[in-house]
């Protein structure tokens, strides 16, 4: 996630960003570095994961020692593709392993990011090359486990203990699979994807660019990668006819820069509306030097490079650039709060309108394939439900219809999918698919399409968690064919809902024009307001129509999901709510 910037009195926004605040920088990634990561297919929360690795009782397949045992990582895609991430040092000799040597990945909230596990006991006559040239093939296997990244970090001590059985699609030896010890998995989030800096910059003697005015200046920070141009990682607002600018504060992670050393661009350019902006001038800094520049109080000069090729110099000017503050925080994380005990709590409710058409024939939306494919409505409940069902410890999940009419009432437009009169849960994703099924053919399509009350019903268990202190954030998940009928009343529940731990998301199946859909999701900046006037406290919702992504790089759960730790993050600053350390057992 970004870092964030401020428009200031009278300023403008630079480079097509938008306007912002230290306040808000959960909520309002920078837009440069969002657009550079989404380009290149990377969405929504990364944090930096280490992965600790240790086993015991490893079976003994030496004669004269013990095993000398090393642990490879790969990762599996949803094809069951396996690629390499990570060999660890050989330990020679023991049984009971602890490789020193540690995997440090990305974890991907909106990603369900499978992990396999191999454990090998390495021949004496290959203990003397490097982990990376042995072939594996020639080594004795032990055992192999798998598990997805969030198993390992919802566990309150983000420890795992893993049970290495015999590799997949082997013969089996015996009726039941035998144990052959236990991999444990420790994972730690990196500091770096918590600590960020906060920096005041200011210009001096700025060169003017306008022929009639001065210059209007802004900053863009870039990260010099190896091999390639400087990547954008935030910028300032734009300061009109100042020579001698001060900016809001930018906020830099170190994860987001790489290092406190690594090089950093500063670029000084003069703001033009057809996008032609100027270079007054750049220095090269990295963030321990800018810290350096504080402490000294001291300006630097920018410079300007001249020439091409082996003739390149760079130009010093009398413009200089200062560092008025540098400070380092540690921000609470999305991960630490769920360390410290807090849970993604899943819903789903289902359109059943007749516009979905006659489920017992194929062009309906709600056919269920005699080969198994799974119709729009299907992908959406799993494909979420796979990601989320990790982050709720007892897997009980609401489930509503609305648009229908259930045996002996009327026309319902929040009834529980699972049939009963009294209770709305049911047990996992199976469960909400069996009871989707079972509802198809006991329940008759009608309409409208109303959203206010299966909102409304979200919100009563969101609303009476919170007055129990519980330490529970819920996810609605609406799956709709139709447009929207009461979006003045919808309205009205989003905005009184955004004061709850609650997020929203809508996915929109078939053609429908779902213009007045997109005016609930906040990702224009503008929010939510009630009929009463009540704008809404924060973001919640999030809605992507299926049609739009369904042939995109970009899959369904990651255009959903890519926002919702931005939102949980919200409602905890809102309420000056802090993680808290938990004591509880974690395997």
């Amino acid at each position: 996630m970004g870092s964030c910037w401020s428009d200031g009195g009278g300023g403008m926004v630079g480079v097509g960003g938008t306007t912002s605040s230290a306040a808000g920088c959960y909520a309002s990634p920078n837009d440069a570095v969002d657009y550079y990561l989404k380009s290149r297919g990377f969405n929504g929360l990364f944090s930096q994961i280490e992965l600790s690795f240790s086993a015991s009782d490893l079976r003994d397949r030496d004669v004269i020692s013990k095993s000398d045992a090393v642990v490879v990582v790969y990762t599996k895609g949803r094809d069951g593709a396996l690629a390499e991430l990570f060999r660890s040092e050989v330990v020679l000799n023991s049984l009971n392993p602890k490789w020193i040597k540690k995997l440090t990945l990305s974890y991907q909230f909106e990603a369900v990011q499978t992990l396999l596990f191999r454990v090998y006991d390495i021949d004496t006559q290959f203990q003397n090359s490097r982990e990376e040239m042995l072939n594996l093939d020639e080594q004795q296997f032990l055992g192999e486990a798998k598990c997805a990244l969030s198993e390992v970090i919802t566990k309150s001590n983000r420890t795992i203990a893993l049970e290495l059985m015999r590799k997949e699609g082997a013969a089996a030896a015996q009726t039941r699979p035998q144990s052959h010890g236990k991999l444990i998995i420790h994972a730690e989030e990196s500091l770096a994807s918590k600590t960020t800096t906060e920096i005041v910059l200011r210009c001096l003697n700025l060169e003017s660019k306008d022929n009639f005015s001065k210059s209007d200046p802004f900053l863009v920070i870039s990260k010099m990668v190896e091999h390639g141009a400087p990547v954008p990682v935030s910028k300032t607002e734009v300061l009109k006819n100042d020579p001698n600018p001060i900016w809001k504060p930018v906020f830099l992670s170190v994860q987001q820069v790489g290092s406190k050393d690594t090089p950093l661009v500063i670029e000084c350019l003069d703001f033009n509306g057809n996008g032609n902006h100027s270079l007054i001038g750049k220095v090269q800094k990295s963030l321990a030097d800018l810290e350096k520049l504080h402490v000294s109080g001291q300006g630097i000069n920018l410079f300007l490079p001249t020439g091409v090729g082996h003739k390149h110099e760079d130009k010093a000017l009398k413009s200089q650039i200062f560092v008025d503050k540098f400070t380092e925080t540690v921000q609470h994380t999305f991960l630490e709060y769920l360390a410290s005990g807090f849970e993604l709590n899943f819903m789903v409710a289902i359109d059943f309108t007749a516009s979905n058409g006659n489920p017992r024939l194929p062009d309906s939306l709600h056919y269920i394939d005699p080969t198994g494919r799974l119709n729009a409505y299907q992908r959406a409940i799993v494909e979420v439900g796979e990601v989320l069902q990790f982050y709720d410890s007892d897997k009980r999940f609401p489930a509503w219809g609305f648009g229908a009419r259930p045996i002996d009432i009327p026309v319902s437009h929040c009834f529980n999918l699972n049939g009963s009169s009294t209770y709305c849960e049911v047990d996992g994703i199976q469960g909400i698919m069996n009871a989707y099924n079972g509802a198809l053919f006991n329940v008759s399509f009608a309409g409208p399409t109303l959203f206010g009350p299966v909102i409304n019903a979200a919100a009563t268990i969101a609303s009476e968690s919170l007055a129990q202190n519980a330490r529970r954030y819920y996810v609605l998940l609406i799956i709709t064919d139709g447009v929207i009928t009461d979006l003045q009343e919808t309205r009205d529940a989003l905005v009184s809902a955004s004061d709850l731990p609650l997020s929203i998301l809508i996915v929109g199946v078939g053609g429908a024009d779902y213009k007045e859909m997109e005016v609930l999701d906040g990702d224009k900046g503008e929010r939510l307001e009630s009929s009463s006037g009540r704008v809404a406290s924060r973001d919640i919702v999030q809605f992507v129509a299926l049609r739009d992504i369904q042939y995109g790089e970009v899959s369904v759960v990651e255009a959903l999901l890519a926002e919702l730790p931005s939102q949980f993050l919200a409602y905890m600053k809102n309420r000056n709510i802090t993680p808290t350390t938990s004591t509880s057992s974690a395997c």
